[in-house]
């Protein structure tokens, strides 16, 4: 009689695992990355050196005074910011929205000019959002100058074009029911908005704002690093000098600062489920939304800007710079950031699995606590942060990139991958063990099976978000386009400058749709 496999499936698993490295090779030719080299001796003393300067974090009253004055800016940047985004994002929304097309069809012929500029409309919405807050902080930076004035411009302009995309997916997604209706009884557009959408809405909209603005805190921590203000400024010059004790500290604030954003977001979805709670939620946005510009504008007066500045130096993005030269760094630096984004996503698929095993409490209470805790120190750390500290280990180029991908990720991984666990059925690994299976073998055939589509979903998802963020991780001098831009921004190569830019925006409109036919792919 023939003997069959104990796994059936064994040589298949082999087979994709080796298609799979073999994939990932090229990306460690070009990112130059090697692990080995974190434990090499000097890499090892450096780094010990630098994480030993952390204790006791730096706590002179001087320095103290400077770290909470720039954490007020950056909590100012950031509110200021989504305040100048709701300005832009709003009305966008209300105009691209086709939530009240098809009652209002009489009225939309009326407006053949509205309806033209709706493409118009969107295609710059997805430009605005297109290019990430950082490369927009640093293009203002260069026309205005240093300070906080370019954050807040950029955090507008790049979430005006988000919250005005998906304000228009939420009302799209209302039911049309009183649309219909109020159309009906001879309602106009904006009476069919605020008496039909905007009750239903209303919900969705605030939590999708109360996010952004906990992703505005993040992004306006960071953007420092391209001399746009705020606490990323003292982080970046701290680690420049290799000052542990201030990084140390400057690193405990920021994490507080994340924690105490995300309560107060807890609180203000809670308030939007009374009406009373609404109301003094709408109060303190714009209370804090004045006491930002307030705080902020004395510096902004004694900069003295000059805004008018923003025309000619955005004229002279125009046209692009198409000769032949730029093609050979173009699609080196392309490379650069594929492998970066692809090198570093797998890296933490794994990472993130491993530890959301004892992360969904396969192995204890504590080590569930211990493995959280870690999880969560990871992903609160900025990409770009982490990047900054990598170039203090590998050097700069693309390899310190992969690295601070890696560790971003493998936080948000990690987390996500320990509640799919945590959520997936029982029964089948039980039964396993009751058969006599070990329970490595149950787990990989009783659990694995259940939840490895959903974990390759989300590390999909995750790949198109670190596409974007490998393409400007080279600010700080980890590689890929982003280094391109910030060597032609400093030498005024604007038009040179340009032409990175659509190649970051071609690269993530690629990503995504790879993405998103992988992932139907996966579902079906």
């Amino acid at each position: 009689m023939l003997s069959h496999p104990r796994d059936p499936a064994l040589l298949p698993r082999l087979g994709w695992t080796l298609v799979l490295l073999a994939l990932l090779a090229p990306t460690f030719v070009y990112t130059h990355f090697n692990p080995a080299l974190l434990l090499q001796p000097e890499t090892l003393g450096t780094l010990g050196h630098f994480v030993a300067g952390f204790f006791p974090p730096a706590h002179e009253a001087g320095f103290l005074l400077e770290v909470a004055r720039e954490t007020i800016t950056t909590l100012a940047v950031a509110t200021a910011g989504l305040g100048m985004a709701l300005l832009l994002g709003a009305p966008l929304a209300f105009v691209t929205t086709r939530a009240l097309d098809l009652p209002m069809s009489a009225e939309a012929r009326r407006h053949p000019l509205a309806r033209g500029l709706r493409p118009i409309l969107r295609g710059l919405m997805i430009g605005l959002r297109g290019v990430p807050e950082i490369v927009w902080a640093l293009l203002f930076v260069r026309a205005v100058g240093l300070g906080s004035l370019p954050a807040v411009l950029a955090l507008g302009l790049a979430y005006g074009g988000m919250l005005g995309k998906v304000y228009a997916e939420i009302l799209e997604s209302q039911p049309d029911g009183p649309t219909r209706a109020l159309t009906a009884q001879g309602a106009g557009r904006i009476q069919v908005f605020f008496w039909g959408l905007w009750p239903q809405a209303l919900p969705e909209l605030v939590s999708y704002t109360v996010y952004r603005w906990e992703c505005a805190i993040r992004a306006s921590a960071v953007m420092g690093f391209v001399g746009a203000g705020g606490i990323g400024q003292l982080l970046d010059t701290s680690i420049k000098m290799m000052n542990g004790s201030e990084v140390s500290t400057l690193l405990l604030v920021f994490l507080l600062l994340v924690l105490g954003t995300e309560a107060i977001s807890a609180l203000a979805r809670r308030g939007l489920e009374s009406r009373y709670g609404s109301g003094v939620l709408a109060a303190a946005v714009a209370t804090a939304i004045g006491a930002s510009l307030a705080w902020l504008w004395p510096a902004w007066a004694a900069a003295g800007a000059d805004l008018k500045a923003l025309w000619p130096f955005a004229a002279s993005f125009f046209p692009p710079e198409m000769g032949a030269a730029i093609w050979g760094d173009l699609a080196r630096g392309t490379l650069e950031t594929l492998a970066i984004s692809i090198l570093g996503t797998t890296l933490a698929f794994a990472g993130g699995g491993l530890l959301a095993l004892p992360a969904s409490g396969r192995f204890g209470m504590p080590a569930k606590a211990a493995t959280r805790l870690l999880l969560n120190a990871l992903r609160g750390v900025p990409d770009l942060l982490w990047a900054a500290l990598a170039v203090l280990a590998l050097g700069l180029g693309p390899a310190a990139g992969v690295l601070a991908l890696a560790l971003h990720t493998t936080g948000v991984l990690g987390r996500l991958f320990a509640e799919t666990l945590e959520n997936a059925p029982p029964l089948p690994e039980q039964a396993l063990l009751a058969a006599g299976a070990g329970r490595a073998a149950a787990f990989g055939h009783g659990v694995l099976p259940e939840v490895i589509v959903q974990w390759l979903a989300y590390t999909l998802y995750r790949w198109e978000n670190n596409i974007r963020i490998a393409a400007v991780l080279g600010i700080v001098g980890a590689g890929g386009l982003g280094q391109q831009l910030y060597l032609a921004l400093s030498l005024f190569q604007e038009k040179t400058a340009a032409t990175v830019i659509v190649a970051m925006l071609l690269l993530s409109w690629l990503a995504e749709e790879t993405s998103r036919h992988t992932r139907l792919r996966l579902a079906h």
